[in-house]
């Protein structure tokens, strides 16, 4: 029972991060809102949910894990009936930031929860099944939030969590044992400002870069250089404060395994929802498919992540952490490599399985880097480390997208530049009497539909400079794993059924 209000948690937060995407356009005309205010929706959960996810290790320490999950759910599923009810952009944009605050713990503090009412022995099947809700949340929301906002309303995007947050609620008020906290727990203030400044305005630059033309704009300048003060003034705040006392207990950067799994999260985050956000998007703007359709064939991605990591918890101990992740980077690399030979004559077949394979691999990384990574860690770090960790996989995510979007943007122009010195009336297509007539440069109709046949064409080509671009990246970061230690077998660090009730 406490596994599944754990899941319904999980997913109810995860969902959100991408749910809300597809009913934006509805959403810009019912709250008489412009493009770029719209935008704003996103924005403020991403931004309130970086800024607060640091804070779970604090709060779990100074009032127990119960009380913060269940404050954590209650304020979630409250501020999504609020965001269904809300009539102007003010109102939704608040209610979003409360989304992102209350929201933030409920993924790190899942997966700490699973891990500590689950023998080490079975701790690779409890990261599978916390995994499914954090890998398939993102991809099934699009699909879920296309099918609500075309048959009901756009408001339903966010009603749908209210039950799911009643029953996560009783779940884990009814079986879950209270821990007392300590009362004495100290508070960073500078550490904990200095981060969530330098946070924010982090996400702000990634959310926001590409809209602005990145280092063209002033707002950009001013969030980069906030981003390095605050970092800085951090990371000199850290070192110089003892471990107990800081907002960051740099302790946790002394294990190897668990660095190494932050880079591979990270990695992970970056390739993963990149691949999501780009996809979609080829699809409806370049491909013409409807959202319904869209939905439909990248859906298919969360089944092969389902997969895996059912193999992956059931194989963890009786083979190699490395070699799992290996076949895995592989396997999503391969995918990856399916999607550099798009072209703008798919079939539905040709989307759906190469989604497939790299949900199946990332799968079979997810698992194996989640054990690994806090295999070696003490159970009374768990708390801080899987904040950290979910920290750094939406940092990577918001990297990937805002890095993938760009170059889009960019390798579009560049390719449509280089195409159109090779589009000539010479050319033999021109001796087609049809292709003259339609692409005829002399009026004004024939200009335009050649532009856009050569415009489409670029796009195409950009896409698939991105698709390279991620397979060099997942092949460049699997010699790392070396440096990742199979973890040893040992006795049981902590009573399992301790946090039962």
């Amino acid at each position: 029972m406490i596994t599944l209000s754990i899941m319904l948690a999980t997913i109810m937060q995860t969902l959100d991060s991408t749910i809300a995407n597809v009913a934006l356009p509805h959403m810009q005309g019912t709250l008489s809102a412009s493009q770029d205010q719209i935008a704003w929706v996103l924005t403020a959960y991403i931004v309130a949910s970086a800024i607060a996810t640091p804070l779970t290790g604090w709060l779990c320490d100074r009032f127990g894990q119960k009380y913060v999950f269940l404050a954590s759910i209650s304020g979630f599923t409250v501020a999504s009936a609020l965001c269904g009810m809300s009539n102007s952009l003010a109102q939704i944009v608040l209610a979003r930031l409360l989304q992102g605050v209350f929201g933030a713990a409920l993924v790190p503090l899942a997966q700490v929860v699973l891990m500590e009412i689950n023998p080490r022995e079975k701790q690779g099947s409890a990261m599978a099944v916390w995994g499914m809700g954090v890998m398939v949340g993102p991809i099934l929301g699009p699909t879920l939030g296309g099918w609500l906002t075309d048959s009901y309303n756009w408001r339903w995007v966010f009603f749908i969590n209210v039950p799911i947050g009643v029953l996560a609620f009783y779940g884990m008020w009814r079986y879950i044992r209270p821990d007392p906290g300590r009362k004495n727990a100290r508070f960073d203030v500078f550490g904990f400002a200095t981060l969530s400044l330098g946070l924010g305005a982090l996400q702000l630059l990634l959310d926001r870069g590409q809209q602005n033309d990145w280092f063209s704009s002033t707002e950009t300048w001013i969030e980069a250089v906030t981003a390095v003060i605050a970092a800085t003034y951090f990371v000199a705040h850290t070192v110089m404060t003892p471990a107990k006392e800081s907002f960051l207990d740099y302790r946790l950067l002394k294990n190897q395994n668990y660095v190494t799994g932050l880079l591979f999260i990270f990695i992970v985050g970056l390739v993963l929802y990149a691949t999501r956000a780009l996809t979609p998007t080829m699809l409806e703007n370049l491909l013409g498919y409807p959202v319904a359709t869209t939905g439909l064939v990248t859906a298919p991605a969360g089944i092969g992540t389902m997969l895996a990591m059912l193999i992956a918890g059931r194989i963890i101990g009786k083979v190699d952490l490395r070699l799992t992740l290996l076949v895995g980077f592989l396997v999503t690399a391969f995918a990856l490599w399916q999607m550099t030979g798009y072209s703008l004559d798919l079939a539905e077949s040709d989307i759906v399985w190469p989604g497939v394979i790299q949900g199946f691999g990332t799968g079979l990384v997810f698992v194996p880097l989640s054990a690994a990574t806090f295999a070696t860690l003490s159970p009374q770090m768990r708390a801080q480390g899987t904040s950290l960790y979910s920290l750094v996989r939406n940092i990577g995510s918001s990297i990937g997208i805002s890095l993938v979007q760009t170059l889009l943007t960019r390798n579009t122009v560049i390719a449509h530049a280089s195409l159109v010195e090779r589009v000539t009336t010479g050319s033999s297509a021109w001796n087609n009497p049809a292709v003259a007539a339609a692409f005829d440069v002399r009026s004004p109709a024939g200009a335009a539909l050649l532009d856009g046949a050569v415009t489409q064409q670029a796009a195409m080509i950009a896409y698939i400079d991105d698709f390279w671009f991620m397979l060099f990246l997942t092949l460049l970061v699997t010699p790392l794993l070396v440096l990742i230690r199979p973890p040893r077998r040992g006795p049981i660090l902590q009573e399992p059924q301790a946090i039962v009730d």
